[in-house]
């Protein structure tokens, strides 16, 4: 297998699983985990950069300003994303979120084809169709425009076209992104002890923890995330994103018992079969172009 798919699929499955991770600290206003996400995840890429020893790309950053700036936004989308669905998910609209994010491999695809210019094949586009006629369905169901879904969907898309055509690796990046965010962060925070309010300093030592864990559980999907997209299309990154949405849609319907009636299933069998078709396609042309033993 493709090894950016297996980057890929790890990505999407950690972040499937995200709401196990965000219920457990949502006392903690939304701003404070984004500021905290923030904090640790630039002191875990430190770590690990100084521990690897790689630093030679600094040189790039020096000579060309406008891959900072390109960073810079990407690092912006990632911020706005990050609380789009951190809000979500304390806040009882999972569901919503979820829509976001089967909006947003459409978006992968439209954007791969239209600035990429990745090709699809006929077989692609029914995929695709079928994929976005589900999302369309779910999207009636909410009865009312899906701003959340919408924004999650925009601001990942975003980002994830800015990764697939960054010159710098996955950990430099998010290096950058990280460093980027981090003064705000501690701006945020120290502003929050003054007030009083810091969870941090204010929770007892296993809700510590858990806000340190942010770091890892936020650099180690991204870095995954942005390894697979340097090496597979854009719209294969695309459909596999899929993945995400629908362990949230179990997550919602099995453990917090949302509700999920015939018109969720109908959307959700869809978009499964667009998934489907598409992978399937992919499969076969790749046995066909296999040599006869």
């Amino acid at each position: 297998m493709n090894p950016g798919v297996v980057y890929a699929l790890g990505a999407y499955v950690v972040w499937g699983l995200f709401p196990l991770y965000f219920r457990s600290i949502e006392q903690v206003p939304a701003t404070q985990i984004l500021a905290h996400r923030m904090l640790w995840s630039a002191l875990l890429v430190l770590g690990v950069l100084i521990v690897l020893r790689r630093w030679s790309w600094l040189r790039m950053l020096r000579e060309r300003p406008a891959v900072l700036l390109r960073f810079t936004g990407s690092a912006v989308l990632l911020a706005c994303n990050w609380l789009t669905y951190i809000w979500s998910v304390n806040n009882g609209h999972v569901v919503e979120a979820s829509l976001g994010y089967y909006i947003n491999p459409l978006m992968n695809v439209a954007l791969g084809t239209l600035i990429l210019h990745e090709r699809l094949r006929p077989t692609q586009w029914m995929a695709v169709a079928v994929a976005a006629a589900g999302v369309l369905w779910m999207a009636v169901g909410v009865g009312h425009l899906p701003w959340l879904a919408l924004l999650l969907a925009v601001t990942f898309a975003g980002y994830s076209l800015m990764r697939k055509i960054a010159p710098l690796g996955s950990l430099e990046g998010l290096a950058v992104e990280t460093a980027v965010l981090l003064p705000v962060a501690l701006l945020y925070l120290a502003w929050t002890s003054r007030a009083g309010t810091n969870a941090f300093e204010l929770g007892d030592w296993r809700l510590r923890v858990l806000l340190m864990c942010s770091g890892p559980v936020t650099a180690l999907p991204l870095l995954a995330f942005a390894a697979g997209a340097r090496r597979i299309p854009f719209s294969l990154l695309g459909i596999l994103q899929y993945l995400t949405p629908t362990l949230l849609l179990v997550l919602g319907v099995t453990l917090y018992h949302e509700p999920f009636g015939p018109q969720k299933a109908l959307g959700f069998g869809l978009v499964w079969s667009g998934i489907a078709l598409y992978i399937g396609e992919g499969l076969l042309r790749m046995r066909a172009r296999q040599p006869a033993v």
